[in-house]
C-alpha cells in the first residue's frame, strides 16, 4: 500500500527549513503534526505537599528549558524569593542562556556541560559540597538519579511538571499510512485515546529504544526503528522507507 499521508506525533516545526518539509515535497506525501502529549505544571498546593523546601538548597540542576520555566513558576506561586547566591548547573549552554528570562545572567554563578547529563557530572563532582535541587517531570530519564547516586551527590529530586496525554479523539487514524513516535508517552497516549486501536496495515516508526519497547509492549508492529547505524535521523529513515514502499505499491 502506497504511503500518502503521515502523522508525526510532534508539534509542527516553526521553520520551513525542517527536513520534514523537504521529505513531503520530494515524495508528494501529506504530513500532519499533532502533539500526543503535553506538559502541565504541578500546582503550588501539590508542591507544598511534597515537603520540598527550595531554600534548603544551594544549587539547582536544569536539564531542560521546561524545567527552568516550572522552577521559577513554582517559586512565584509559593512565594519563594530565590537568593542571588543560588548556583545553577545546566545540561548545555543553550539551556543556561535561557536562564536570562528569569535572572540577571552575568551576576549569577552558572555552570553548564556540553549536551548530555553525563557531561555535566565532572562539574557537579567539583561542587559536591552543594545541596542540589533537581526539577523533573513525573516521567524522566532515570540516568539522572543513577549518576547522581553513583557520585554521591547530595540532591533532592522534585517533580514540578507532568507529562499528560493530549485529547486525540478527533483524529481519524485510519486516514494515515504511517504514524511516527518519538517517546514512550506518545505510545501511551495512542493507546489511552484509542484503546481499540488496530494497526491493520498502518506502519509505525519509533525513535529511541524506550519508544521501541513501549510500542512492542503495546503489541504494535514497528516498521522503522531509529536511530540505527544506517539511519541516525528519522527523516533519513522515512526517506528510504517511503521510496521502497511506494516502489512496491507501483509494481
Amino acid at each position: 500500500m502506497k504511503i500518502k499521508k503521515i502523522l508525526i506525533s510532534q508539534p509542527k516545526p516553526c521553520t520551513q527549513k525542517s527536513p520534514y518539509f523537504d521529505l513531503a515535497e520530494k515524495h508528494k506525501v501529506k504530513l500532519d503534526f499533532q502533539q500526543f502529549i503535553h506538559v502541565e505544571g504541578v500546582s503550588g498546593k501539590d508542591f507544598r505537599a511534597s515537603r520540598v523546601n527550595i531554600l534548603d538548597h544551594t544549587a539547582v540542576i536544569f536539564t531542560s528549558r521546561t524545567a527552568i520555566d516550572h522552577f521559577f513558576r513554582i517559586c512565584e506561586e509559593v512565594r519563594v524569593q530565590v537568593p542571588d547566591t543560588m548556583k545553577y548547573f545546566c545540561n548545555s549552554e543553550s539551556i543556561a542562556v535561557y536562564l536570562q528570562k528569569y535572572i540577571v545572567y552575568r551576576k549569577r554563578k552558572i555552570f553548564y556541560g556540553q549536551k548530555r547529563f553525563a557531561d555535566l557530572m565532572d562539574i557537579l563532582v567539583k561542587h559536591n559540597g552543594e545541596k542540589f535541587l533537581v526539577p523533573v517531570s513525573d516521567v524522566h530519564n532515570e540516568e539522572i538519579p543513577k549518576l547522581l547516586n553513583k557520585y554521591k551527590i547530595n540532591y533532592t529530586r522534585s517533580v514540578l511538571y507532568k507529562t499528560v496525554c493530549s485529547d486525540l479523539k478527533n483524529l481519524k487514524l485510519k486516514d494515515y499510512d504511517l504514524l511516527v513516535f518519538y517517546s514512550p508517552s506518545g505510545i501511551t497516549s495512542l493507546m489511552e485515546n484509542f484503546p481499540d486501536f488496530k494497526q491493520e496495515g498502518i506502519r509505525i516508526a519509533t525513535f529511541g529504544p524506550r519508544t521501541l519497547n513501549a510500542a512492542k509492549e503495546a503489541v504494535l508492529d514497528v516498521n522503522i526503528e531509529v536511530p540505527s547505524p544506517e539511519f541516525p535521523s528519522m527523516t533519513m529513515a522515512l526517506d528510504t522507507f517511503i521510496t521502497e514502499e511506494n516502489r512496491k505499491a507501483a509494481r
